[in-house]
């Protein structure tokens, strides 16, 4: 299923009256059943006041890194940089927290809400470099959907 047949399926899901978090494992769910490469995809979000992040709904192999300081692996240097990061071979990367030895790339994006980074959408892939300019449009295209429910 191409990104934009999927945009309006995440609109629909955005605007359910299910809680946030339900809305939240629905899009995980949409996005890992209809996109091949997309084999584990979660959400981070800010702990409160704390330089960290704690895991959100997520669908994929269960992991131990529920919680991750700012400026560590993928998801930490995103909450630093506020920047997208596309990391097309994850065995290249210094600062990454492997979750598994099957995941090949990752792509991190930020949710902003008010100018601030307050969370993000994690994905990882057991194919090596996967992601492309459309992928980082349309989580950004998620991120901005997120954001309005949060």
């Amino acid at each position: 299923m191409t990104f934009e047949a999927l945009k309006p399926q995440v609109t629909s899901i955005i605007t359910s009256s299910n809680s946030v978090d339900e809305r939240l494992l629905a899009i995980c769910q949409l996005l890992e059943q209809h996109i091949d490469y997309y084999n584990w995809v979660g959400f981070y979000f800010k702990n409160g006041d704390k330089n960290e992040l704690k895991l959100g709904p997520y669908v994929g192999e269960p992991t131990d890194h529920t919680i991750i300081p700012f400026g560590k692996g993928i998801c930490g240097q995103v909450a630093v940089s506020n920047k997208n990061f596309v990391v097309p071979d994850v065995s290249a990367q210094d600062n990454y927290i492997a979750c598994s030895i099957t995941v090949k790339a990752e792509i991190v994006i930020p949710i902003f809400l008010n100018d601030e980074n307050i969370g993000q959408i994690d994905i990882d892939s057991n194919t090596p470099n996967p992601f492309s300019e459309e992928d980082e449009r349309f989580l950004e295209f998620v991120c901005e959907q997120v954001s309005e429910i949060l």
